[in-house]
């Protein structure tokens, strides 16, 4: 299974690989790689190698068709790219020599990105039943307390009663001692799989959240409402059973969708979250990467009490971007073979594109100019339809995972850093 799932991941990558590019650099005329109609856009390769003499470039419009082609390279630098932009594009570069590789990309009006479908006019109605449904169930918890040295927080592994097949589970923690109506909230959300490490949800990382400020009210969720702390055999198991290619079960009915349980889940704990004295009544925040950060976008469509959400790379995001000439962002639906009428017909009502559409809460965005799972397009498709505050931080040489390391200090100083401040101050 393992050999399975690393299969899986090369295909997420798509025709990145996580290559460690040490030697080959790029710059360009705009450092966040966002360009608008009117800017000139330079980019310049760089080879530490001096002997090298013949360079492949290979060239992505809109994540979807290439053109490649091969330079003489000499002196220090080698000009790729300079125009005067206007239309809206995503162009990624990808540089080879004999042993090396290297990658940048830019995007152009980025605001004018929409998404690729329709959204639904009953879209509403249907998750106002959803969360009614949800709301007559009346609460049942089943606590054990969690590993925890610290006596002044608490830490329990939470089953929380749910509409959808599985319950809510995850880890919860809170300051020992908190008063009422003191406490923001935080619900922390995973990256996409079953049997990694990092699906499942740890004490932790409830706790770390739960030490920040004055102290918070955290959840740190899991996706798929699996057992907490259990043994890598119980989580092989449901990989390659009943949760096996999770992301495509019901997609064409969606009363049926695995996304419309992941999505009852993450409204289920808000509700309860919500209803602890605890809570200071104004700030929840939600966070996180790939998954994560797309159930964290689509808290923020459909819950408008969420307030901030702070998000990497977000997945389930314009997923129709395929159906209007450029590449969807995973987990790639319309790319099946299923009749792609029966797909829009059902698909729009569990895309952050369409969930996001008014909502107020403030979203900081890292997204990845080169990334091939969530590419920035669909990225941008989803978060123009907000009305809040959206703060976007660009890494025009990140992948969906941060593979190019020469570029690390840039993004810890300009990028990781934007994220990590905003939640420590969000949460003072």
């Amino acid at each position: 299974m393992k050999i399975l799932f690393f299969l899986l991941l090369t295909c997420l990558l798509g025709w990145l690989q996580p290559i460690q590019a040490q030697g080959i650099l790029f710059s360009q005329s705009h450092e966040n790689g966002v360009y608008h109609s009117g800017d000139r856009a330079r980019v310049v390769l760089s080879i530490k190698d001096k002997s090298t003499q013949v360079v492949t470039l290979k060239l992505q419009h809109n994540f979807s068709s290439y053109t490649t082609e091969q330079k003489n390279y000499h002196g220090d630098s080698l000009v790729v790219f300079d125009q005067i932009v206007s239309e809206p594009i995503t162009l990624v570069w990808e540089a080879r020599t004999n042993n090396d590789s290297g990658w940048m990309g830019l995007i152009v009006n980025p605001e004018s990105y929409q998404p690729g479908t329709k959204r639904p006019t009953d879209l509403e109605s249907f998750w106002n039943k959803q969360k009614k449904d949800l709301r007559a169930l009346p609460i049942l918890l089943i606590s054990k307390p969690a590993p925890n040295t610290d006596p002044a927080y608490q830490c329990f592994d939470l089953e929380i009663n749910c509409t959808s097949p599985k319950p809510v589970r995850g880890y919860f923690a809170m300051p020992t001692n908190a008063a009422k109506k003191s406490l923001p909230i935080v619900i922390n959300f995973h990256a996409a799989g079953v049997a990694g490490d990092w699906c499942r949800s740890k004490p932790e990382i409830a706790l770390r959240y739960a030490r920040m400020g004055k102290g918070a009210l955290v959840f740190d969720l899991n996706a798929h409402g699996m057992l907490n702390g259990q043994s890598q055999a119980y989580y092989d198991s449901l990989d390659q059973g009943e949760l096996n290619r999770y992301a495509q079960i019901g997609i064409t009915n969606k009363n049926e969708s695995y996304f419309l349980g992941m999505y009852q889940r993450l409204l289920r704990t808000i509700d309860y979250l919500t209803s602890l004295p605890e809570w200071d009544g104004k700030r929840i925040l939600v966070i996180g990467e790939s998954q994560g950060g797309g159930q964290s976008l689509v808290a923020a469509g459909l819950d408008k009490r969420v307030t901030a959400a702070v998000v990497t790379v977000p997945a389930m995001c314009d997923w129709g971007g395929t159906l209007v000439g450029r590449k969807g962002s995973w987990p790639y639906l319309f790319e099946t073979k299923i009749d792609r009428t029966v797909l829009e017909a059902n698909l729009p009502y569990f895309d952050a594109a369409h969930l996001l559409k008014g909502s107020t809460a403030t979203i900081v965005a890292e997204i990845g100019l080169i990334d091939q799972t969530c590419p920035s397009s669909a990225l941008y498709a989803a978060l123009n339809q907000t009305k809040g505050k959206n703060i976007i931080v660009t890494a025009p040489y990140r992948a969906h995972h941060f593979t190019q390391t020469a570029y690390r200090q840039i993004w810890e100083t300009q990028v990781n850093k934007v994220k990590q401040d905003f939640i420590v101050d969000y949460l003072k």
